[in-house]
């Protein structure tokens, strides 16, 4: 991917000043650690925000990676090297809460405080749609991993929609009682998840417009959610301080509710904090208000990794889709990027 600057807003993105790695992070007494990654230092610190971060991904290849928050403009980074980065045109009216590439990183959603969703083309760098409908902040998006081009929505005026980014308008609007935090596509297009302050996680049956699961458990909002790679499991993560896992196939056993994971925690800021899964499935990743990455064993659920270097809430968080590097991003306006071992 080429990133030109031009000065030029629409089609041509703007560079913004990014710092290279900090590599005094890691040290062995015995020399250098066994280099497990591409990158071009085993940490990389990404700087060029103004604002927090409130959410970051890798690209489905990890070649690049996108970041946004309360600027209001996405940043697009090269994983690589020395992590070139260029900011996409136009800007959101207002905080980015979430963000997601497409299937093939082709496309990117966000979704903003300006009660809309934006369709941007990763290639050019330019926002080629706006989703208009929601009366209020939309703080989550989805999208389909396969099929049609459907993205899922959850906003503060209690409505979940589904868009087909080919058509204007939400294609169906599905009516929850209270405030929607996160949102998720299931296995197939036929589905949606959908959480939020009612503490609850709603499996969402399109081909009826109605909930068909209820998994009850967590005590506060949940904040984010991931399906995993094989769409058997769902991992949660709510100001409760727990992360959870759960069986939504569709004979599953009544007791849902598979793991539970401890030692991160949501502070009194009420951030979004996100979780992911590995791509392979053994390990699951969240922020933390406390300034520390945590990395569990999805098997053992003991803690793998509490790594520290932020100096503030680390609200955004991904694993690369095919090498060990941990990306995450926060209130400290950095990102960070650190390689660590297979699992």
């Amino acid at each position: 991917m080429e990133l030109v600057a031009t000065g030029k807003r629409g089609n041509a993105m703007d560079l913004v000043s990014a710092k290279r790695q900090r590599t005094e992070l890691i040290s062995s007494d015995a020399g250098k650690p066994a280099r497990t990654s591409s990158l071009l230092s085993p940490i990389m610190l990404l700087e060029g925000h103004q604002g927090e971060i409130l959410c970051s991904k890798f690209s489905p290849k990890g070649d690049v990676l996108a970041s946004a928050g309360s600027e209001r403009a996405v940043y697009l980074w090269k994983t690589y090297g020395e992590c070139e980065n260029a900011v996409m045109q136009p800007n959101h009216g207002g905080t980015i809460c979430d963000l997601r590439f497409n299937y093939d990183g082709s496309l990117l959603y966000t979704a903003s405080v300006d009660k809309t969703l934006g369709v941007w083309d990763v290639t050019s760098g330019s926002r080629i749609k706006r989703l208009k409908g929601h009366t209020n902040f939309v703080n989550a998006v989805g999208e389909t991993k396969r099929g049609p081009p459907l993205v899922v929505s959850g906003s503060d005026d209690c409505q979940v929609k589904v868009w087909d980014i080919r058509r204007r308008y939400s294609a169906i609007t599905l009516n929850s009682v209270y405030q929607v935090t996160a949102v998720s596509f299931g296995e197939n297009e036929e589905q949606v998840i959908s959480a939020g302050v009612d503490n609850d996680v709603k499996v969402w049956d399109l081909r009826k417009a109605g909930v068909s699961l209820t998994l009850s458990g967590h005590k506060d909002t949940v904040t984010s959610m991931d399906l995993s790679p094989d769409g058997s499991y769902l991992l949660t993560n709510s100001m409760d301080n727990t992360l959870r896992i759960w069986d939504i196939r569709p004979f599953a056993p009544a007791q849902r509710c598979m793991k539970i994971f401890n030692g991160h925690s949501h502070g009194f800021e009420k951030y979004l904090i996100k979780c992911c899964w590995s791509k392979d499935g053994q390990r699951v990743v969240s922020g933390s208000s406390d300034r520390f990455v945590y990395v569990w064993d999805t098997n053992t659920r003991q803690i793998q990794y509490r790594l520290p270097g932020h100096e503030g809430t680390v609200i955004a968080v991904d694993i690369h889709p095919q090498e060990p590097i941990l990306l995450s991003a926060g209130a400290d306006k950095q990102i960070y990027l650190g390689e660590i071992e297979e699992s």
